[in-house]
């Protein structure tokens, strides 16, 4: 059975020059989310969030394996970051974030598959972040990306580069920013790991 990646139905998305800005429009996806706050390399509900995604999104992809004979490779992670005054947003100022994780879901995928899924993973583990996950469309639109290579902590100048294409292009930034975890985190070593940054804009 072929393994459908959807990074390559949705290039534009996902794939990523690390040498330029692009302008993409993101359409209406589905996601598995959870909401918290605070510093990602301190918080405990960060590590809980991330630790209930992963193990939903493989029992999800078994139960549409099983049912519907596809397979499909898990999308990445992704974040949405933000404070209350996103005029004041820092990369820098990490406990003061608040976040929304979330793994696409290909549209194969029911609530209904959600559900069982969750009940599946209830069964085997004990997450405590598991019961806040929620299955939801969000449709971000037109958006400002490019690809960060390298440790999270050096991200401040790739953001500020989408920032001055977005003024110079004669766009204005709204919405969260947004990063997509191209690399899987432990596993690669930082100076090679590879985000996709995105912020949304009006024209």
């Amino acid at each position: 059975m072929e393994s459908i990646d959807h990074k390559d139905e949705y290039d534009d998305c996902y794939r990523q020059s690390e040498s330029e800005v692009s302008l993409v429009e993101v359409p209406d996806f589905d996601f598995l989310m959870i909401d918290g706050r605070g510093d990602p390399n301190t918080s405990e509900a960060f590590s809980d969030a991330v630790e209930a995604l992963y193990p939903l999104a493989y029992a999800i992809r078994s139960i549409v394996k099983d049912e519907a004979d596809i397979k499909y490779v898990v999308m990445p992670l992704e974040g949405l970051w933000w404070t209350e005054d996103m005029a004041t947003f820092d990369v820098e100022e990490k406990d003061d974030w608040q976040f929304r994780l979330m793994i696409m879901q290909p549209p194969v995928v029911t609530r209904d598959a959600f559900e069982r899924g969750r009940e599946t993973v209830r069964e085997k583990k004990d997450l405590p972040a598991l019961s806040n996950v929620r299955f939801e469309s969000f449709e971000e639109g037109l958006s400002a990306q490019t690809l960060h290579v390298g440790p999270f902590s050096e991200e401040g100048p790739t953001v500020e580069r989408i920032h001055e294409f977005i003024e110079e292009t004669g766009y204005s930034r709204r919405g969260r920013h947004h990063e997509i975890y191209l690399s899987q985190m432990g596993r690669v070593p930082p100076e090679r790991m590879r985000t996709i940054i995105r912020q949304p804009v009006d024209k």
